[in-house]
């Protein structure tokens, strides 16, 4: 049961000719990483030895009395979950591999376990979590998937009192699905709303839709099911292989890409189209497809107007001038794409002083194609 990975680690820690082992997996708004051993405190993911390996996916390792502990992230594909804590007296060669092993082990069985287990769920919770939350996260996928030659990253705010936001992507053999959802109002309405579309999405794309006939499949749901309710959003299709990029814009502000550091004016900006799930009078027969082609090491970021919206106490927006500028200087200084987003929602938090008035979600992927 995931409540005895504590005891077990330790007892493979042992046996692996360490001392002990502990797990720590981060909290939903990835600022601490708690550990699964109830009497033990938190740790914050800045500020710590624990959290730079969190944060740079990298062993590090630290001076303890009698020994050394060894941060190891824990990572299941691209997703980070956490870090465990090896401790030894001596540290060479073989007990680091053994470390990674054991790392990498915990992590799949990390994933398996906490589909079935409350209990792992909660731990990384740090405040009750509202209803229409909770149903819009049971449909999420992980915040971050990916391969040697793409990498798709989302994060979404408030944590706890989620309303209609939603994110999706997914690695379909040489085709990475993304997809941003925005539905009006901030209740149960619209995250139902969100949930039929993300799950309209999904049902087609899963049946080998085309991006038009996907689209056009969340449309008739919505409007059979909701129709008084509406949502925006922008779905992409990325030939991973060539780097062919499609997209359709549901009234949703439009993606921007960034290249060479620098965002490429009006480069995925188009005619909107009618939000999905308003009356087919109102929207087109066939949805218009935008393609683009993109170079190696372009990202590019879709996003929701509480982002840009965000306001201060003297009502300063946070604006899309300083978000764009926040993610051209993140990654000149080299942070991965999830810690890029993780300290990016966490400005737009500070800027609001943790009050959004509205969800704020973004999700930006990358190509990286590898030279054949």
């Amino acid at each position: 049961m995931p409540v005895e990975l504590s005891a077990l680690v330790n007892r493979c820690a042992t046996a692996l000719g360490m001392d002990t082992a502990q797990i720590y997996l981060v909290d939903l708004q990835q600022r601490l990483l708690v550990p699964l051993d109830e009497a033990c405190p938190p740790l914050p993911v800045d500020g710590s030895s624990a959290g730079w390996a969190y944060r740079t996916v990298s062993l590090r390792v630290a001076d303890e009395d009698n020994g050394v502990i060894v941060w190891v992230p824990l990572v299941d594909g691209a997703e980070r979950l956490g870090v465990l804590a090896v401790r030894s007296t001596t540290l060479d060669g073989p007990r680091l591999r053994r470390s990674r092993i054991l790392a990498d082990l915990l992590a799949m069985a990390i994933t398996s376990k906490r589909a079935y287990s409350d209990w792992l769920v909660a731990r990384t919770r740090r405040a009750p979590m509202q209803l229409h939350a909770e149903m819009m996260r049971a449909f999420l996928p992980p915040r971050t998937i990916g391969n040697s030659e793409c990498v798709s990253t989302a994060v979404l705010e408030p944590a706890y009192e989620l309303g209609g936001d939603a994110f999706d992507h997914s690695v379909v053999k040489n085709m990475l699905h993304t997809a941003i959802f925005d539905s009006m109002g901030h209740n149960l309405a619209s995250g139902l709303t969100t949930s039929v579309a993300l799950a309209g999405a999904r049902n087609a794309r899963r049946s080998g839709a085309d991006l038009p006939d996907l689209v056009g499949t969340v449309d008739q749901a919505l409007a059979q099911w909701l129709p008084d309710q509406f949502c925006t959003g922008v779905l992409c299709e990325l030939d991973v292989a060539q780097g062919a990029l499609r997209w359709i814009n549901c009234g949703h502000p439009p993606p921007l890409l960034i290249r060479d550091e620098r965002v490429i004016d009006q480069a995925m900006a188009t005619e909107s189209q009618p939000p999905m799930g308003l009356p087919f009078q109102l929207a087109p027969s066939n949805r218009d497809v935008h393609e683009t082609a993109l170079e190696p090491g372009d990202r590019v970021l879709l996003y929701t107007d509480g982002v840009t919206e965000a306001r201060s106490e003297g009502g300063m927006e946070f604006g899309l001038d300083r978000f764009t500028d926040f993610i051209i200087r993140s990654t000149a200084s080299g942070q991965r794409p999830a810690e890029v987003l993780r300290l990016l929602i966490h400005a737009i938090l500070d800027h609001q002083r943790n009050d959004l008035r509205d969800d704020a979600t973004i999700l930006l992927f990358e190509w990286r194609p590898q030279r054949r």
